[in-house]
């Protein structure tokens, strides 16, 4: 006896599902720039920076806005931070980061060496 089996799901179900999915990540970008906005006023970006100093770790905190650095205490970079590391427990901390609350994208923020200099890149060797 042949039985019909669904292969695909329905496009308007996956429609609704996206819908959904986007409204979730629009909330999530909204919520967290109005809390960065609570803790420092007018913070759109977020710099976290692992650094050592004296055989310590330390994190380097940076909160930045359209036109540049916003004038924030220990408290309030201590805050940020803390928002980001529970609003993105998997993310690598012990890499920099930057947080743009106006995408909500955590991005990797390597420092690069500028090519102008004439070093070579890790892991190759200089003639």
């Amino acid at each position: 006896m042949n039985t019909t089996q669904r292969t695909r799901a329905p496009r308007a179900a996956q429609a609704i599902k996206g819908a959904h999915a986007a409204r979730k990540r629009a909330q999530f970008v909204r919520i967290m720039a109005a809390q960065l906005d609570l803790i420092a006023p007018g913070t759109v970006r977020v710099h976290v920076i692992p650094v050592t100093c004296d055989d310590r770790r330390r994190t380097w905190v940076v909160l930045d806005s359209a036109t540049g650095p916003v004038q924030a205490d220990r408290d309030a970079h201590r805050a940020a931070y803390g928002l980001l590391t529970r609003a993105f427990p998997e993310a690598d901390w012990s890499r920099a980061r930057t947080y743009d609350a106006r995408t909500g994208v955590l991005a990797v923020n390597e420092p690069a060496m500028p090519a102008e200099l004439g070093t070579a890149p890790a892991g190759e060797a200089r003639p």
